[in-house]
């Protein structure tokens, strides 16, 4: 006769069996922050990047969005085209860090040197063509004049010095230190210095 504990069978155990860390799969690579991450570092439109790898620019907006998954060949065009290895393109990123401080030389510059502006980047670029702010310097006479963004595309512009006229489809205001104004920016649009000395501005800039 069977004992009773044959016939019950083996025993389960009293705990799930735990996984090592090396068995669970690690999550995929953020190929798509990667890409716009890469594009905005230099300073690369859509257009710029869609053109030099021969990738649609409706395609590159779905991937830097996560949207759509590149192939290998659409993926070695892209990091050709942005100077980098596939390995790089892959590679699992860092954490982020509690705290990240940028030094003053660590602000990307834009100078529009013939209409008289410069540009600094205070947003993060990660956070490029969704929502970004910048400090606007306008020298005596200087213009940030800018064709329509994508549809729903505001501004708000904040005067910290100085006086600076805005117009936004051919209706102009003029604002004097301390006043905003707040601005469709999916048509043509125009900040100027409409003062004698420079103007210094807060620009922000939410995409639709």
């Amino acid at each position: 006769m069977a004992s009773t504990a044959s016939r019950r069978g083996p025993r389960a155990p009293s705990s799930p069996p735990t996984m090592s860390p090396t068995s669970a799969l690690a999550a995929p690579p953020r190929v798509g922050e990667q890409i716009q991450r890469l594009r905005t570092e230099r300073n690369m439109t859509l257009d710029d990047l869609s053109r030099s790898a021969g990738v649609s620019k409706s395609m590159l907006s779905e991937i830097e969005r996560d949207k759509a998954n590149p192939t290998i060949a659409v993926a070695w065009r892209l990091t050709n085209a942005l100077g980098v290895s596939l390995d790089q393109l892959f590679a699992a990123q860092k954490a982020p860090e509690t705290i990240s401080v940028a030094g003053p030389h660590d602000i990307p510059t834009l100078d529009g040197h013939d209409a008289k502006y410069q540009l600094r980047v205070w947003g993060p670029i990660e956070l490029a063509g969704k929502f970004e702010w910048y400090e606007l310097t306008l020298q005596a006479g200087g213009a940030l004049v800018s064709n329509a963004h994508e549809p729903g595309t505001r501004e708000h512009l904040t005067v910290l010095q100085g006086t600076v006229e805005v117009e936004a489809n051919g209706i102009a205001k003029r604002l004097k230190t301390a006043d905003t104004a707040r601005y469709v920016a999916d048509v043509p649009h125009a900040i100027r210095n409409a003062g004698k000395g420079d103007a210094k501005a807060l620009l922000v800039v939410i995409h639709g």
